[in-house]
């Protein structure tokens, strides 16, 4: 599978019509407008610090993904006939066969299954590049971000460590 190129569409819930891509370093603007729609609360259960602004440090590396040990989908709607960016997910090998795994949902567009959506699409990459595990750190509050984990169909187990949960998913 080449992950590059990887574009699927789902049907949400309320009928809308979602497209999971592939980033593209030409999302650029669209990911950062996207940014934009996050309040505070989301970009702090997603960064676990309060975030506002990014460094072109931290652009580029979620921008200049390789689709082999760092991969990274886009949720793109279309609104006003134009196509918006309302969320992402990224996965980052961090070992042998394991990869660190991250969602962001805009705020307008949260609890629509956007992520649900996402994380499966992410499953189908790890498990056609041989990842067994995917982990993550949420925040105790971040119930719906561990409720997508829940929905996943996948083994999941969870510790707490200095505050965070330690989630972990068998492929």
């Amino acid at each position: 599978m080449d992950a590059s190129s990887y574009a699927a569409v789902e049907r949400l819930r309320d009928g809308s019509s979602l497209e999971i891509r592939a980033l593209r370093p030409s999302d650029r603007a669209a990911l950062l407008e996207s940014i934009g729609r996050f309040s505070n609360e989301a970009l702090y259960r997603r960064f676990f610090a309060p975030k506002r602004n990014f460094s072109e440090r931290e652009v580029d590396f979620f921008l200049n993904v390789d689709f082999e040990s760092h991969v990274a989908l886009v949720a793109v709607l279309t609104e006003d006939d134009r196509q918006v960016i309302v969320g992402g997910s990224r996965y980052v090998v961090c070992r042998p066969g394991c990869a660190e795994v991250a969602f962001a949902i805009d705020d307008p567009h949260q609890k629509r299954g956007i992520a649900t959506h996402l994380i499966r699409h992410l499953i189908t990459i790890a498990r056609a590049a041989g990842l067994r595990q995917f982990v993550a750190e949420v925040l105790p509050e971040n119930v719906p971000m561990m409720k997508v984990f829940e929905r996943c169909d996948l083994a999941m187990t969870t510790a707490r460590d200095r505050g965070v949960v330690q989630v972990t998913l068998g492929l």
